[in-house]
């Protein structure tokens, strides 16, 4: 595991020289994104040379990096507030979304998925696949509104957007009805899938010998599915489920957005917006570090499910 480490380390910082030169070359900069009408074209320039944008882009980088290795992100081009804090004020709610959609789309997804694989060709193998379908297929922005319109604007039992109620007692009640449009959203997309991958997952150990012999010694077939099978079934639904990191951080932007979460999502876009260059840059790097995380999480997960599988 510290092979891995040292390795994420170089992919780390190779991820931030892409980033940054994504960045850089896009159309745009703060300054255009601030512009007064009144200003001259020379106090334009000086606004430029005064947050370093004149500079060459390698020069640019390395000051970030001379930054970043001092323990600080930057401050934000549109506020001045440190761009760590900023992110970390954001992090908690992005966090708790992103597992709570995460465990609801496995919730979701589990169950139908070892059904489909039991029941394959049936009614029912038929009408998880389209559903699995139907998930992937609707985009997050329109279900979303589509969420937003039903429960909120017609039937009117769950709020629209935010985190908590104006004027409200800020408890946890207050805080799942909040999330629960939000995280249903997400939910759909990943239980969508990853029903298809438990499904051919357990369809591949149901034809086992080894799966036969404990039917054959008598065991039920529940203990046969959720014993034996599944939990050799497991590594690969854990890769799928270590990869969808990047899929929920990706559609947590579009979804905060919509329901106006306060969380790295939604500072995202609005940094896009304003071309606040440090904010954007810290946040991809932090998302970097989340991702190559759960990668090495996933790694772990694997000796766990598997005792075969070991590190050194």
């Amino acid at each position: 595991m510290i092979r891995r480490i040292l390795i994420a380390v170089p992919v780390l910082f190779g991820i931030t020289i892409i980033n940054f030169m994504i960045v850089k070359l896009a159309p745009g900069n703060p300054v255009d994104m601030m512009i007064n009408p009144s200003s001259s074209p020379e106090n334009l320039e000086a606004m430029k040379l005064k947050m370093g944008l004149l500079d060459p882009i390698w020069m640019q980088y390395v000051k970030w990096l001379n930054q970043l290795f001092q323990g600080n992100l930057g401050y934000s081009i549109k506020t001045f507030e440190p761009v760590g804090q900023m992110i970390g004020d954001r992090m908690g709610p992005t966090l708790l979304l992103m597992g709570s959609a995460l465990l609801i789309g496995l919730v979701i997804a589990i169950p139908i998925g070892i059904c489909s694989a039991l029941k394959q060709n049936t009614a029912l193998d038929h009408l998880s696949t389209g559903v699995s379908f139907l998930g992937i297929s609707i985009p997050p922005f329109f279900l979303g509104l589509a969420f937003i319109y039903i429960f909120a604007l017609v039937l009117k039992i769950l709020p629209t957007g935010g985190m908590s109620s104006l004027g409200g007692d800020g408890g946890a009640g207050d805080l799942i009805k909040h999330m629960t449009l939000p995280a249903l959203v997400l939910a759909v997309a990943i239980a969508g899938r990853k029903v298809r991958y438990v499904r051919s997952s357990v369809l591949d150990i149901l034809g086992q010998d080894y799966l036969r012999t404990a039917r054959a010694k008598g065991l039920g077939e529940f203990v046969v599915t959720s014993k034996h099978a599944f939990r050799n079934a497991l590594i690969p639904i854990i890769t799928v489920v270590g990869l969808e990191v990047p899929n929920l951080l990706g559609g947590a932007a579009i979804t905060e957005q919509i329901f106006q979460w306060p969380g790295i999502g939604q500072l995202t876009i609005q940094s896009i917006m304003s071309r606040d260059y440090p904010v954007i840059m810290g946040i991809n790097f932090m998302i970097a570090i989340v991702v190559l995380a759960s990668n090495l999480l996933t790694d772990l997960l694997y000796s766990a499910a598997d005792p075969r599988i070991k590190y050194e």
